[in-house]
């Protein structure tokens, strides 16, 4: 195994900051049963909310199936066990802010 310079360490540790800064990561992820959204707490101190039927694979489940979701993948994406769905935050970020442009035109 070839051994890693510091000047590659350091390198390496800026591109992870710059990744981090471009692309948030989820926290945490919850189901507001009141506000019926999956509401997403990033890495970069912003909050995300999205209505589930804005999201195929989401639309119409029961409101216990979307409230037994959890964080994968080191903050990159989104599991739901019980309805067997993975989203990526990216995807999703891209998907219903883009659907949300749309709709808003």
């Amino acid at each position: 195994m070839a051994e890693l310079t510091a000047a590659q360490i350091a390198a390496a540790r800026e591109r992870g900051k710059l990744h981090r800064a471009l692309h948030p990561m989820a926290l945490a992820v919850r189901y507001d049963r009141k506000a019926e959204r999956i509401v997403v707490e990033l890495s970069n101190g912003a909050t995300f909310a999205f209505p589930p039927a804005l999201v195929e694979g989401l639309a119409g489940a029961s409101e216990n199936d979307l409230a037994d979701v959890e964080v994968i993948a080191a903050g990159e994406g989104l599991h739901w066990e019980r309805l067997d769905a993975d989203y990526q935050i990216a995807g999703l970020l891209d998907g219903v802010v883009a659907l949300d442009a749309i709709a808003g035109e």
